[in-house]
């Protein structure tokens, strides 16, 4: 028996990336998992059918998270497929890199959309099951660039110091009917994003990160699970986990 037997819930961005590893390390305690991705299928369908081979219910569902009506109709699926949900893992975003003078309207509102409105659009579709249940664990994957900014993100960064204010009033709101609601503040994470950096550029941020490397999203899904399996008086926390003090 896993941790989190029994337990069922969304992981938002799940196809790829720290979405993934989430995903697959709530599988391996024992967690029924959502998949939720926006257009890669075949991707999210890999990972639900690594998640079933560990014993465990799991599907891909699609929506749209920017879309308030995707975002109903992928919650409604959830919740007839499992019954419940008792968790959400609120880690889909996107990039539109530029700096703010020559950043346009578009690029703005794309980041903000998926990056920040999203967790409002997915929560608040989630909220009554929980509340229903007097039982959930929501999770948002943040970023330190919301605490220390970063040049040339400043749509990135507006969104994720806005998922950080957003958790700490719903923690408030939600806490005495035992929900609980934190954030992750990840820092640079070997993910395609840092990948595809260019290689001055990697070891510019290497040589400011105290531990001397880039984080793994297996690190930050260890940390979900924690706050998913263990995280009964943790709530309104951000935890920022390795590089999180990049300055």
């Amino acid at each position: 028996m896993g941790l989190l037997s029994g337990r069922s819930g969304l992981v938002t961005g799940a196809g790829r990336g720290i979405g993934r590893e989430i995903a697959l390390e709530l599988g391996r305690n024992g967690a029924n998992v959502a998949i939720g991705y926006s257009a890669s299928v075949e991707i999210s369908e890999e990972v639900a059918d690594q998640l079933r081979g560990m014993g465990v219910d799991a599907f891909a569902v699609k929506g749209n998270v920017a879309d308030p009506e995707a975002v109903r109709g992928a919650i409604a699926a959830v919740a007839e497929r499992f019954g419940k949900i008792d968790y959400l893992v609120n880690n889909a975003g996107i990039t539109r890199d530029s700096t703010l003078a020559k950043m346009t309207h578009d690029d703005w509102n794309a980041v903000i959309d998926v990056n920040l409105h999203s967790i409002f659009n997915v929560t608040h579709e989630v909220l009554p099951h929980m509340l229903q249940a007097g039982y959930g664990r929501i999770v948002n994957i943040s970023s330190f660039v919301g605490q220390a900014g970063n040049f040339g993100q400043t749509n990135y960064a507006t969104a994720k110091a806005g998922m950080i204010g957003f958790t700490k009033s719903a923690a408030l709101e939600l806490a005495r009917k035992s929900i609980t609601v934190n954030c992750i503040a990840p820092g640079f994470i070997e993910t395609e994003m840092v990948t595809a950096m260019p290689e001055v550029a990697r070891e510019r941020v290497l040589a400011q990160i105290p531990m001397g490397r880039f984080g793994q999203p297996e690190e930050i899904a260890k940390v979900a699970t924690f706050l998913i399996a263990h995280g009964d008086y943790i709530t309104g926390q951000v935890i920022s986990v390795n590089g999180g003090i990049y300055m």
